[in-house]
């Protein structure tokens, strides 16, 4: 009976252990096709955080003006360079001490965050930067809040000295950030004023060290935009402004309007006013809104054309949404 009972309990023993091995077999071989099955960006988010896109951002864009970060970055790496955007920026805002009159000092304690989600770093310090939906790929935006205008030029002047100096590593997916001190409505009277507005602080804060004439030049983006709806109706109706050369008119003037004794200069501009056309989905038939920037001749590169300069002197330009 021993025997029998101890032959028993043996066969059952094995029979167990075979079951759970084809169960724990099976079980892998599942997973194993599920995460083939997945595509990149899937397996990607499945092991990153990221913020969620603020769908209320293109509205707000429409009505009123923001700071912002634009980022260029490999196509169809917009996940790994959203990510890696977050690191970069994160630092570098909270070390930053600019804002507007009407931010009190706790908002100045700020997090890169969702309306939904909010993202704390190990030192429990706090940005409201949004991650905004686009249209374009190669291209991550960034918004502040309305109301909220911190130092967007220098926090990008920051980083790149930053990673001259070799105190940060240089990105793998970011290429350039664009620091993007004011939005507006793409139409010439809005335009015409962003511009003159951030030329006059331009020049007020560097009026002992331009030059006379001030040497200035213009840059348009629209990235592809006109092939979307939007663009197409603008382009078919009364807003001209798509066309590069008017658009170059009405920042010019506006330029002018400010500091009469003022030329173009392409080679080795003093300052330099970049103009996006932003592609944003999500907004109304028909509306466009542009992004502005008046940079310093150290934050631009001049050749093979008008850009903020890249964060790493080997980016190819083939692989970026310039």
């Amino acid at each position: 009976m021993d025997a029998a009972a101890t032959a028993s309990a043996t066969a059952t023993a094995t029979a167990t252990t075979a079951s759970a091995t084809a169960t724990a077999t099976a079980t892998l071989t599942r997973i194993t096709e599920d995460e083939e099955e997945m595509k990149p960006w899937e397996q990607h988010s499945g092991v990153i955080r990221l913020p969620r896109f603020d769908y209320n951002a293109p509205s707000s864009l429409l009505s009123h003006s923001h700071s912002a970060f634009l980022i260029t970055c490999t196509i169809k790496r917009e996940k790994s360079a959203t990510k890696e955007a977050i690191t970069i920026l994160h630092s570098f805002i909270n070390g930053d001490q600019q804002s507007s009159d009407n931010t009190d000092a706790t908002s100045k304690r700020r997090k890169i965050s969702t309306p939904e989600t909010a993202v704390k770093d190990k030192d429990e310090r706090v940005t409201d930067l949004s991650l905004v939906k686009l249209i374009r790929n190669g291209l991550v935006l960034f918004i502040f809040p309305k109301n909220t205008f911190p130092d967007t030029v220098g926090i990008v002047s920051n980083v790149i000295q930053a990673l001259e100096s070799g105190k940060i590593n240089f990105p793998n997916w970011c290429h350039r950030i664009l620091p993007i001190q004011a939005t507006c409505s793409l139409n010439e009277k809005e335009l015409h004023e962003a511009v003159s507005v951030l030329v006059k602080k331009f020049v007020d804060a560097k009026q002992d060290k331009l030059g006379r004439p001030l040497k200035f030049a213009v840059g348009f983006n629209r990235r592809g935009i006109e092939e979307t709806k939007s663009a197409k109706e603008n382009l078919n109706g009364s807003n001209s402004l798509l066309d590069r050369n008017k658009c170059f008119e009405i920042v010019a003037t506006a330029v002018n309007h400010v500091v009469k004794d003022s030329v173009v200069d392409l080679r080795s501009p003093e300052l330099s006013v970049l103009v996006e056309v932003l592609p944003l989905s999500g907004v109304p038939n028909g509306s466009l809104v542009a992004a502005v920037s008046v940079l310093p001749s150290n934050l631009v590169s001049t050749k093979p054309k008008l850009c903020v300069k890249a964060l790493n002197s080997n980016t190819k330009e083939g692989f970026v949404a310039q």
